[in-house]
């Protein structure tokens, strides 16, 4: 399989958002701030050069950066 286009701490969160974690829920869980919970989320938006965060979602998914 080719490199991943998310770093370790970027899928940690994507998987947290899959499973319905909000952003404040993802900060205390991974014990770092809300903007960075959101930095590491707008990051992967401009990678994917998508809108939001479902558009996110279902681009990492059909790349299988994810999985359900």
């Amino acid at each position: 399989m080719s490199h991943s286009i998310l770093t370790k701490r970027e899928r940690e969160i994507f998987d947290l958002v899959l499973k319905k974690y909000d952003t404040s829920s993802i900060a205390a869980k991974l014990s770092i701030s809300e903007k960075t919970v959101r930095n590491h989320i707008s990051n992967v938006i401009q990678k994917l050069g998508v809108k939001g965060r479902t558009q996110a979602i279902i681009e990492l998914i059909k790349i299988k950066e994810i999985s359900i």
